[in-house]
């Protein structure tokens, strides 16, 4: 298995569970992070190392990237192993999973790289590189079908694991807040050039959000190894007293707030599981925002905004997620928390539709689909 970064650590973990279910005698191995350490799988290198997003980026860690992948594939390619699953990380795993195809071993790809939205161009290689793909939106299946891919549906994880009716007054407890407190949760992403182009432009909003609200709480969950550089970005925007900086929980920091400032990717969607409002943020480097906003299919990038097909949620994207406009967009679902909760309602319900329509038993599904592939 190969899981980059937290989410795919995250993800790959449950199917660890669902497998060693079934098969107890499971041997598993190659890139991982503690989630899947703590099943008994064997990291071979730590799943940070592919916590790189945008094209430029990218460049900077390419030499290394490409050096594990060629190490990996010579380990893959001597032990043989009865099948590879690839957790999202497309860029690593589609290539590695074509030559590990060609040498006649299984490939299953969790997660479909997303063609729906960006990149469609990628079908080819998808078809190339993978036996099978274990989606995780309804839609997916019948969409890679027309361009001859096997896929399966196996719901999303995160919907079984996100309470449908989330508890955010035991979660406020476990946070130290109290129950009546205004509380904003920010987080500006999960990887090391997140921070660095987001974090204190987000901080830099909160601070103006504050003038306007001087109580309230704002908490970050982080990952340990970005805890600090999350607090130099508070101090540099004159915030680090006012922010409670927690490591990990981010699911009880979402369950407590109230709305929450959040870089666009996997956490949106946690965010509205936890039907919580939120203001969808991203920025990166120019040249990258360039090459990936002509790829991309559709007008929405959140992938509450995706997979509701509208914008349920405001999107602030490069040029236009500036601090006073990130700002403006969190006082509006403020104001509305005060004086329009049907507004809130509105988005809460839409949302819980969304988590129904996700929920699943997916690493049930995940094995049934990776035994009958085995036995094919």
């Amino acid at each position: 298995m190969v899981a980059g970064e937290t989410s795919g650590d995250l993800l790959a973990s449950l199917l660890l569970d669902g497998f060693r279910a079934r098969w107890p005698g499971l041997r598993a191995g190659g890139i991982g992070g503690p989630q899947m350490a703590s099943r008994g799988f064997e990291a071979w290198w730590p799943s940070e190392k592919l916590a790189v997003r945008g094209y430029v980026e990218v460049l900077r860690h390419y030499r290394e990237i490409v050096g594990i992948r060629r190490q990996l594939k010579e380990k893959l390619l001597q032990q043989r192993p009865d099948i590879f699953i690839g957790v999202d990380a497309p860029d690593f795993n589609l290539d590695l999973e074509a030559d590990l195809k060609a040498a006649g071993i299984r490939t299953v790809h969790f997660i479909s790289p997303s063609v729906w939205a960006w990149r469609a161009d990628r079908v080819e290689k998808i078809r190339r590189s993978v036996d099978h793909v274990l989606c995780i939106f309804p839609f997916e299946p019948a969409l890679l079908a027309q361009h001859g891919i096997a896929a399966t549906y196996v719901g999303h994880p995160l919907a079984s694991m996100i309470p449908m009716q989330a508890d955010r007054a035991e979660a406020r407890r476990q946070l130290g807040l109290h129950v009546d407190d205004l509380v904003l949760a920010v987080l500006p992403g999960s990887r090391r050039s997140e921070i660095q182009y987001l974090a204190e432009r987000f901080f830099q909003a909160v601070a103006l959000v504050r003038r306007v609200h001087p109580a309230i709480k704002i908490i970050v969950p982080a990952v340990s190894t970005l805890r600090e550089l999350i607090g130099q970005a508070a101090r540099a925007a004159g915030m680090r007293d006012d922010v409670q900086i927690v490591t990990g929980q981010s699911h009880a920091v979402l369950a407590a707030c109230d709305v929450t400032l959040i870089a666009s990717g996997t956490a949106t969607l946690e965010a509205a599981l936890f039907k919580r409002p939120m203001v969808i943020a991203y920025n990166m480097n120019w040249l990258s925002w360039q090459i990936m906003r002509r790829k991309k299919l559709q007008p929405w990038v959140g992938l509450p905004n995706i997979l509701c097909r509208d914008f349920v949620v405001p999107e602030l994207l490069q040029d236009a997620a500036t601090p006073k406009a990130l700002a403006d967009a969190v006082l509006q679902w403020i104001d509305a928390k005060i004086s329009a909760s049907e507004k809130i309602a509105a988005v809460e319900q839409r949302f819980t539709q969304l988590h129904h329509e996700l929920q699943r038993d997916t690493a049930q599904l995940a094995t049934d689909a990776i035994q009958n592939i085995l036995e094919s």
